[in-house]
């Protein structure tokens, strides 16, 4: 008797039992806290130069993003990845627009205000 093949539907999902979607969940938290407990130790023990500190964060936020779209968002490559990746896009807009907004705002606020 052979062990059941653990298959995906078309939204990126494991097709099958709760158990394999827990695993799947249990191995986004691992990598996550693999990626982000190093770094964070890196910034608060001073391990890293501080260049070198700036390319650490932002490999490990990058390799962190790609970790939360596939094990979290269930967004891949493979199947739709068109309205996947519209998906994304429409997000990054909104969140650029968001963030950009704020600093507009606060930097006309501190103008008004005299600041330096």
């Amino acid at each position: 008797m052979s062990a059941p093949v653990e298959t995906e539907d078309e939204t990126g999902t494991p097709d099958g039992t709760p158990q394999q979607e827990l695993r799947s969940y249990l191995w986004g938290y691992g990598l996550s806290l693999l990626l982000t407990l190093p770094v964070f130790g890196a910034v608060a023990w001073d391990w890293l130069p501080r260049a070198a500190l700036w390319w650490a964060i932002g490999a490990a936020a990058v390799a962190q993003v790609a970790v939360q779209f596939r094990f979290f968002l269930h967004i891949r490559l493979k199947g739709q990845a068109k309205e996947d990746l519209q998906l994304v896009l429409f997000t990054a807009l909104i969140l650029a627009m968001m963030g950009g907004g704020t600093i507009w705002i606060l930097h006309n606020l501190d103008g008004r205000m005299g600041g330096p």
